[in-house]
Parts: structure tokens; sequence; C-alpha cells
């Protein structure tokens, strides 16, 4: 959303109150990229061309997968571009590295320039001469052709794989800057979104901790509603000293516990004060009133990132006043924005750096850790590094929102006729990590469209209704891999799941029968094919279950898995032990990398289903590391299949689809094993056990 759409809602007929401290936040800019900007990227010297990648590094491999479509296009070994991740300085502005769009949006203008340049060179012209032509899409040989390819649709070397196992310093906590010093932020013991601030400290105390180089109390240390209070050593090891000598006492305004949140996104709870929800995604009229062949509430916690490598940053300030920064980020210009608002530079004399990010997930879009290391940096006039601890990642980051879903739906001659979902969450990409109450409440006038990603019911129904309502909960909410996408669709898929049995019918060819969309039913096809599912299941042992869920990402990226499961009860234990995917996502430059982020989604559903859960305790998030906030565990990884669906389709995203199939296919394998719909994630085998229990008693207790 632009400053001048909110300025628009508001003068609608919004009242708003502007008091001081009340300016708007930096919004992110997305140019749409197109093949004049293009140009920029790519440039040529002396039979050598440089690659400069628009996008981030997070470990989709796209410097791999756009160096090749542009060593397709301009007909070159592979040896002769070089890619690389650019700083601010290099090329123009281009939007953030989220949404699985990198492909899609970005492959088609970097063929049109390649194209531009290979043509240019043939004839003897040079790069300074160019204008981009706009090629269409069959005439470029990297995204029409089918055959005689050299780079695109097969396997490749990665590139910087080798710099990474060899251990070179393609990360930003790699960096070292000529006189480095370390810098932390201290923070109150209470979520960000309460405010807090110092109110005494043992600065003599401190200042005695050998290595001691600064305290900085600067009002730009305020990150959500907390103050903090900056730290500089001469070792990194020497900031735990100098915090736990400085014995700060901090004053916090506010309180809440797991209860509060889990109260305030609680569907029953909503629909008891009223049968209408405040968004609307779906709103067919329905008779609300009336019995459901179905009845179904799912319960999503909250859930981090969980990064493996804590964000960083390192901030340097030239002689002359111009700064460079070295970042981990998914937006690099985004960055370069915030800092030259916040310290009051002009945008020229800011450069900002981007490196490889050990993982993003939609975590890594804000200024946090960047910012800390330039007003820092500016503090002691020397370059600093800011690197969080695993215990601020968690506490300090922004999550993904819990949600509560209440579901239902009629059948008729086996049929959907109608489908009702109401659910509660909080804010995604308007998070509150950004903005403030008051802008925020702006913004809910029109809803969250993060929230209400994937809850589009993609099967046939005479009448659906499907609704939202978002909250502001007391902890930092924001996107995280496919944002509402994979809970929403563990729901709808639950809920499928259940029309499937109370019809009768199978679970995937209810769905294929149901499916609005032909892909949709190519995928289950297929996955039907990998899986060996059939009209007759083979005998399988007690505790055994299957499941089937498919669902499409953004309207343009389809997925079905089934999952295979092992329930144990006695010794409280589910285990997956096989997932097979079937994925399609168009036109395919890189198998092996399309794979692999089927698989990492894979792992992300079965995180999702059985292990992930934030906890929450004393006014902030509790965790302080993997050991609070678990995420999968090779062992607990199964055989993974994935079969590629191209049928010559334009290329759509791949970094997040499998995540609306993953979690509910194993969801409803576990209720197949069972015959007990799991209704809280994570999934609990001793819950089930105990559900299980009860259902057995009332199904041989006397009428």
């Amino acid at each position: 959303m632009s400053r001048r759409s909110l300025l628009r809602a508001a003068a609608a007929g919004l009242s708003v109150s502007f008091v001081a401290g009340c300016s708007l936040p930096v919004i992110p800019k997305r140019p749409r990229p197109d093949a004049e900007l293009a140009l920029g990227w790519i440039r040529h010297a002396a039979g050598r061309y440089t690659l400069f990648i628009p996008r981030v590094e997070m470990g989709q491999n796209i410097l791999t997968a756009l160096k090749q479509v542009a060593c397709e296009e301009l007909g070159i070994a592979w040896h002769q571009l070089e890619a690389r991740l650019p700083d601010t300085g290099q090329i123009a502005r281009v939007r953030a590295t989220v949404g699985s769009e990198s492909i899609q949006d970005f492959a088609l203008p970097l063929a049109q320039a390649c194209a531009t340049l290979r043509e240019a060179l043939a004839a003897g012209r040079g790069p300074g001469e160019l204008r981009a032509v706009r090629h269409p899409v069959q005439s470029l040989r990297s995204l029409s052709a089918s055959t005689g390819l050299q780079h695109v649709g097969r396997a490749v070397r990665i590139e910087q794989g080798a710099a990474i196992v060899q251990g070179q310093p393609l990360f930003v906590a790699d960096v070292r800057r000529p006189g480095q010093l370390y810098g932390r932020v201290l923070r109150a013991p209470a979520s960000p979104e309460l405010p807090s601030r110092a109110m005494a400290l043992n600065e003599a105390a401190a200042r005695a901790v050998p290595g001691f180089v600064a305290l900085v109390p600067d009002p730009l240390l305020q990150h959500g509603a907390s103050l903090g209070v900056g730290i500089v050593a001469r070792t990194p090891g020497a900031l735990d000293r100098i915090e736990a000598a400085l014995s700060v006492q901090w004053q916090v305004d506010g309180r809440f516990e797991q209860t509060d949140i889990e109260a305030a996104v609680d569907i029953d709870r909503r629909l008891a004060l009223s049968r209408r929800r405040a968004h609307g995604i779906d709103e067919d009229r329905i008779d609300d009133a009336g019995p459901w062949d179905v009845d179904l509430r799912i319960d999503v916690p909250l859930a981090a990132h969980a990064a493996i490598e804590p964000r960083a940053a390192v901030a340097a300030f030239e002689a002359d006043g111009r700064l460079h920064l070295w970042a981990g980020t998914q937006d690099v210009f985004y960055q370069r924005d915030v800092i030259v608002k916040r310290l009051g530079l002009d945008e020229d004399r800011v450069v900002v750096h981007a490196h490889r990010v050990g993982g993003g997930f939609g975590g890594k879009t804000l200024c946090t850790v960047e910012l800390e290391a330039a007003v820092l940096a500016r503090a002691v006039q020397a370059p600093v590094k800011v690197q969080w601890t695993r215990a601020q990642e968690f506490r300090f980051g922004f999550h993904r929102p819990p949600s509560s879903h209440r579901l239902r739906a009629r059948l008729k001659a086996g049929r959907i006729d109608t489908w009702w979902h109401s659910f509660a969450s909080s804010h995604i990409l308007f998070t509150n990590a950004a903005l403030p109450p008051w802008l925020q409440r702006i913004t809910d006038v029109i809803g969250d469209d993060g929230v209400a990603r994937g809850a589009r019911l993609p099967y046939r129904a005479r009448a659906r209704r499907t609704e939202f309502d978002v909250v502001r909960l007391p902890v930092f909410t924001g996107p995280w891999r496919g944002l509402g996408a994979g809970p929403n669709a563990l729901a709808i898929e639950s809920a499928i799941d259940e029309c499937a049995r109370r019809a009768g019918a199978d679970p995937l060819q209810f769905r294929r029968d149901h499916a609005e969309d032909a892909r949709l039913v190519r995928v289950l096809d297929r996955v039907a094919l990998a899986a060996g599912w059939g009209p007759a299941p083979p005998p399988r042992a007690a505790g055994a279950g299957r499941g089937v869920a498919c669902g499409l990402y953004k309207g343009m990226s389809y997925a079905a898995v089934v999952a295979d499961v092992e329930v144990d009860l006695a010794a409280r234990r589910i285990r997956v032990t096989r997932l097979v995917c079937a994925h399609d996502c168009g036109r395919v430059i890189n198998p092996d990398q399309v794979r692999a982020q089927c698989e990492g989604n894979l792992v992300w559903g079965l995180g999702m289903a059985l292990v992930e859960r934030l906890p929450v305790a004393a006014s902030q998030v509790a965790a302080t590391g993997f050991a609070d906030a678990p995420i999968p565990r090779i062992g607990d990884v199964p055989a993974m299949q994935v079969v590629l669906v191209d049928e010559g389709e334009p290329p759509s995203g791949a970094g997040e689809t499998a995540i609306v199939a993953a979690a509910a296919a194993i969801a409803n394998a576990v209720r197949d094993a069972l015959g007990v719909r799991p209704g809280r994630l994570p999934i609990d085998a001793e819950a089930l056990a105990l559900e299980r229990g009860r259902v057995l008693q009332a199904a041989v207790a006397p009428a």
C-alpha cells in the first residue's frame, strides 16, 4: 500500500488524529521490473559478462537460475558470466525478494535485456548505445525453446556452492572491516509491542569490564515501543559481560500471557459475539442456523521463522560522512530508505551491500539490526557489527500469527452444497512490527491480503462464505513462508477431507470431482500415480494412515501431496514415513532447485503439523533457543519424492507453493490412522489418544 493510498483512505471518511510522533513509516517501494531496467543488470566488457542479480540470494539459488536464463539468451558458456549480488549503487531500485516471484517476474525482462545485448554485440554496437527491445516470449530461446538448450531446464553447478562448503565470507556475519567493533542493543524482557524503557543501570560497573567501548543511549534505538540501550565492545564476548555488569532495571507498561493471545483470536468466542466477520472473501448468502454435515474447529499457534542464521549487519562511516552498510536482508533498498530517513542522510551517501541470507522466509524484510548497527557506528565513529542472539530473534522479530478457524459444510447428493469458513488471525502484510496502532486502524478498513491468502475455496460449492477478523496482538506478527496460505489451506483441506468421509467418497477423487481448475486436477492425478493411490488401498498395519491434500498458491502454482504416517499411541509418537508431492509452477528453469524448494516446503509442512509452536509467557515470547521452539530434525524427515509437472505454461513461483498441501496431508493421514481429527497444531499424540478413547467409549456406550 502506498502513502497516497493510505492518505486517500483517510480522506474517504476515516477520522485520524495526527499527533506528535504519528508520522508515516517508510513504505517499501515495489517497482515493476521491465526490459529497460534489466539492461542495467547485465554488463559486458572484453568478452566477459557480469550479471548483477536483482534478487536477494537466500537459499532459493536464484543466482543460479537467473544466470541460466542469461547464459542461454546470450548464447555463451557458463564460465563467461559472473553472477554477483549488487549494492544499492550498482543497479537501479528493485523490489524486495518476497512472494516466490523471482522467476515469474524477473526472468522475462532479464531474457529481453540479454537478447537486446546479444543482438547489439552481433551488430557491432556497444552496450552504451542500447535501448531495450521487448522481445515476445516466443522469440526468446531461454523461455520458449524446449530442445537444444545448453543451460535452461537442466541441473547445473550451483553458484557459490563451493564457496559455501569452503567457508568463504558470503554472509554478513563474516564481514570484517579495519578497526571493527561489536555492538548490541539491550531491551526490556518484554514484547516490543509493549512500551518499555531503562530506568536504572550500573554504568560504572560496565565501564570496568575489559573491552568496554561505549554506552549509547539514543532515541533512534526504538524498536516498536521498546526503547533500547546500545553497548559497544572490542570483542563479541565482552558484550555478554558488559550486559551483565549493567544490571539494567526496566519499566514495562502492560502485561499479557498465552491465554490472552488465544482468547483474542478464539473464533468461537467471536462467533458468539457476532455471526459476521469484518472482512469477506466469498460472501454468498447461506443459512447459518441449520444443521451441518461437517462442523470443524482448527487452531494454529504462533510460530517463528527459525532461520538458522540470526540477522546481522555491519555499518561503517567514511571520513566524508558516507555510510556503508553490509546487510543480510530481503530488501537492500528498503534498508537504505529507512537509514536515510532515520539518520537524516542523503540517499546518495548511503550504500547498502547485499549478502547471502541464511534463511529469510519473509522475516528479514524490516530494518532492525541494520539501523542498530548504523546508530552505534555513528556514535563511536568506527565500524560496528551487530548480530542478534537466538533469544533476540525469537523475542524481537515478528512471527507467523496464530489463527482460529471454524469450518462448516452441508452436502447434497454427495457434493458440497454450502460452505462456511470463519476465522480470526493477526496482521501479516500490515505488520504491527512496522505500523503503529493508529495507522493499522486505517489499514484494517481494507483487511489484510496476507491473512486472506489461500483462504478462497478452490472447490465447487453452490454457496460459499469465507470471512475473517484481524486483531492486533501484543506480540509482533507478520509475513511467514506463504503468509496465511499454510494455515488457511490446512483448515480447508481438513474440512474437505471430512466432507469426503461424510459422503463416503475416496478423498482424492472427491477433490478431483470438486476442483475448479484443470491444473489442480492435473497435480492430483500425478501425485496419485506417483504415490500408488488407487481405489483399493493395500492393507496397512495398525496405526498406519495415508492422507492427501492439494491447493494452489497465489492463483499461479499448484501442488498436491500424499503423506504416509505411523502413529504409536502407546509411545505417544507420530512419524511421517513418506511424502510424495506433485508440483506445477509452469516452465522449470532448474529442476534440481525446484525440487529443493518443494522438499523445503514439505519439511516446513511437517514442522507445522507436528512440532512448531512458539510459547508465550510473562509478556514476551518465552523461547530462547530451539529447545523451546523446535523445528524438524534430520531424523524426522521421511523419504520424499517430488514430481515436477511442466506442460509449457509460463513460469510462476516455486518457493512457497507446496506449503498449501504438506501440513494438511499429514493431518489427514493422522485422521486416517486414528479415526480422530486433529483440531489443534502441532498435533499432540497424547491429546489424540485421549480423544480417541472418548470416541470409542461413546461408540460402545448403551443408548
